[in-house]
């Protein structure tokens, strides 16, 4: 694909998401909610755009990140515990609750896992096992620290404000299934690409155990590695 296609393809996803926020910010259910969950939109889309300009990410990342913010303002519409699709999950599980709550925190690692890898091994350049590995730590690393978010944020609004907001639904373990939801989909999009390396990528295997071994010269740090630097310091 040409810079030009892959220009007009990433305008597309723009256009895409802000026909999708202009549909869920036209009248909403409960608009303090709609404000509430709307901040996060309000920071990342400029970082994204900023970014965008000295470091691209690849298409399949933006579509990614496109579907699931597309994905957050549609339940931001009518609060995640009332958007009507929730409820036909609900009957094709036999779930006790509205599921598309769950739906957005397991798309959040299924979708966000693989723009997390891709920042990782571009800037940390990760490889092998732990190319896969911390893209899943990262990703319930942030599920957990967004759950802090959502508690934090809904003890400074009025009561109704943040029930909707948390969308618990009176289950006491929310927070933490949501964290199982979206680790859970940042496991399986990890495998997917592992899975596609391993047809694709000859070099895969030979990655992944070199990954895992020692490099010539590696030593201990913590003491071992302070005791050094002092005792350079004293020379």
């Amino acid at each position: 694909m040409t810079s030009k296609q892959g220009y007009g393809f990433r305008l597309t996803l723009l256009g895409i998401f802000l026909a999708t926020w202009a549909w869920a910010a036209w009248k909403p259910l409960h608009p303090d909610d709609w404000l509430l969950e709307n901040y996060l939109v309000f920071f990342w889309v400029p970082v994204l755009l900023v970014t965008a300009r000295f470091f691209r990410l690849s298409d399949i990342s933006y579509g990614l990140i496109t579907l699931f913010m597309c994905l957050h303002v549609i339940g931001s519409h009518s609060t995640y515990a009332e958007v009507p699709f929730g409820d036909v999950l609900q009957d094709w599980v036999g779930a006790e609750r509205n599921m598309y709550d769950r739906l957005v925190h397991f798309c959040f690692g299924l979708l966000l896992a693989y723009p997390v890898r891709e920042v990782l091994v571009r800037i940390a350049h990760l490889r092998g096992f732990w190319a896969y590995f911390f893209p899943v730590d990262i990703t319930f690393s942030i599920s957990a620290i967004y759950e802090i978010i959502e508690w934090k944020a809904a003890e400074h609004v009025a009561p109704d404000v943040g029930l909707a907001f948390l969308g618990t639904q009176g289950d006491v373990w929310d927070a933490q299934k949501d964290m199982l939801v979206a680790g859970t989909g940042a496991i399986i999009a990890m495998l997917i690409v592992f899975l596609l390396n391993l047809w694709l990528n000859p070099n895969t295997r030979r990655e992944i155990r070199d990954s895992l071994r020692l490099r010539p010269g590696d030593g201990p740090l913590g003491e071992v590695k302070l005791e050094k630097w002092l005792e350079k310091e004293r020379n």
